[in-house]
């Protein structure tokens, strides 16, 4: 019995882009096909796995790599990994890149213009970026570095949350990534 490839698909983007809301719709789609998956939301993650480190350059580089630890031993294990994390430094993803195999990195630019996200806010992150309360958010005073190549590019401006999915699900279709066992 030979063991089915793993893919990790990466969504980067600002908070509020819209990354958690798209990657929870694939992943209900790519259930609903039979494969399990392993979720790791930046958010969560945080609270868990990467509990203690702030948000300085270094430990948001500390936070990516440990997901993406996490993210290549699901799959190297043949498993589907759903990465929701603003990830906002390209060459931290890169690297994260680096430590799967060649094809098993999918990554997908949430690209939500910074006032569609400060209008979403629904965490208040920029509201209190902007009046001084919290510092080095990313967009606001900490650069965000867009993806230059990535496998998949989904706007939310005019585009529904279920149309996007469906284009990160046709994109993996095609692949074979959600081939049954």
């Amino acid at each position: 019995m030979s063991v089915r490839s793993g893919v990790c698909v990466w969504f980067t983007g600002l908070s509020g882009s819209g990354k958690s809301t798209t990657a929870d719709m694939v992943i209900d789609l790519v259930r609903a096909r039979g494969r399990e998956v392993t979720v790791l939301d930046g958010d969560v993650v945080r609270t868990h796995l990467s509990k203690g480190l702030g948000f300085s350059r270094e430990d948001r580089d500390t936070n990516v790599r440990r997901i993406g630890y996490v993210a290549g031993e699901v799959v190297r294990h043949g498993g589907i990994a759903i990465v929701a994390a603003v990830s906002p430094y390209r060459a931290t993803r890169d690297e994260v890149r680096g430590m799967l195999p060649s094809d098993a990195f999918v990554e997908v630019f949430v690209d939500t213009p910074l006032d569609v996200c400060e209008a979403r806010d629904v965490k208040g992150w920029y509201a209190k970026a902007r009046s001084g309360e919290v510092t080095d958010l990313t967009g606001v005073d900490d650069p965000y570095e867009p993806p230059l190549t990535p496998e998949i590019r989904l706007e939310t401006v005019d585009t529904t949350v279920e149309a996007n999915a469906r284009l990160v699900l046709d994109f993996l279709d095609a692949r074979g990534d959600l081939a049954p066992a």
